[in-house]
C-alpha cells in the first residue's frame, strides 16, 4: 500500500483537496488519474480510503470512500537524545526509530555537545517521510531542542531511564522494563552525559540502565533502545 499525509483530512470530510506540492508529486510524478484509489493518514491514527475526482497537479481532488481508526500503543516511548556532530547520523536514527514505532523525540543539548542546533524542519521532513514509506498511522512528534538541565525539570510520566557509559551500578534495560508502560529513555552525546547530568538525572528519578555490553555510538544507542522497547512489547 502506498500511503499518503495530510494533516488537514478528518472524518468531517466527504471529500478532500491536496496541497499544490502533493498534487503535482500525485499526478505528474506518479502519474494518477481519475479513479485511482489513494490511501491516506492524517498522522493521528486515521486512514482513508480515498478516489481521485480530480487529477489536477494544482489541487488534485479525492472522494472519501471509508475510514478506519488504527489502534495506537499501549507503551508510548519518548527518546531524549543528544544531537550529533554528523546531521546525518542523527537522521538516520529519526528514519529507524520512525520505522520501528516511537512516539515522540527531544533533541536535548548536553554538557559534552558538540551540536547544539538542529534543523527541525529537514526532521520533521524526515519522520514524515519515514512514516509513510513503512505503513505507519502515527506521526511521531519531535519537539523543540532543549537543554538537558531544562528537560529534566519538566514533568515525565511512566519510566524513566537514563542509558550512560559511566562505570556505574547500573541495570540492563531489559531487567527494568515493564509492558504496556510509557517509557522515557535518556541518550547522550559522542561524550556521554557528565557526571553532573547523570546525578540530576538520577535526583529526579530516572534509573541507570545499560544498553549492553559494548560502547555504541549515539544513534546507534538510540535505536537499540526503541528496538528493545517494542521487541519487549510485543
Amino acid at each position: 500500500m502506498q500511503l499518503f499525509y495530510s494533516s488537514l483530512i478528518n472524518e468531517s470530510n466527504t471529500s478532500f483537496v491536496f496541497e499544490k506540492e502533493e498534487s503535482k508529486h500525485i499526478i505528474k510524478v506518479l502519474r494518477k488519474k481519475d479513479g485511482d484509489i489513494l490511501f491516506v493518514t492524517n498522522g493521528l491514527g486515521d486512514l482513508f480510503k480515498t478516489e481521485i475526482s480530480l487529477a489536477s497537479d494544482s489541487k488534485c481532488t479525492v472522494a472519501i470512500l471509508s475510514k478506519e481508526k488504527k489502534e495506537a500503543t499501549q507503551y508510548p516511548l519518548h527518546l531524549a537524545v543528544a544531537p550529533t556532530k554528523m546531521n546525518d547520523r542523527y537522521e538516520w536514527f529519526l528514519e529507524k526509530a520512525t520505522e520501528i514505532g516511537i512516539q515522540e523525540i527531544t533533541p536535548i543539548i548536553c554538557d559534552r555537545s558538540e551540536r547544539k542546533v538542529i534543523n527541525k524542519e529537514r526532521f520533521e521532513k524526515i519522520i514524515l517521510t519515514a512514516m509513510k514509506q513503512c505503513n505507519q498511522f502515527y506521526l511521531p512528534k519531535l519537539n523543540e531542542a532543549i537543554t538537558f538541565k531544562n528537560f529534566i525539570k519538566q514533568q515525565h510520566e511512566g519510566q524513566l531511564l537514563i542509558a550512560h557509559c559511566e562505570e556505574t551500578d547500573k541495570k540492563s534495560l531489559k531487567s527494568v522494563l515493564n509492558t504496556n508502560t510509557k517509557t522515557t529513555i535518556l541518550i547522550g552525546p559522542e561524550g556521554d552525559f557528565s557526571e553532573k547530568e547523570i546525578e540530576l538525572a538520577l535526583a529526579n528519578n530516572f534509573i541507570p540502565v545499560t544498553l549492553g555490553n559494548t560502547r555504541l555510538r549515539t544513534e546507534t544507542a538510540a535505536v537499540v533502545a526503541c528496538h528493545s522497547v517494542v521487541f519487549f512489547n510485543e
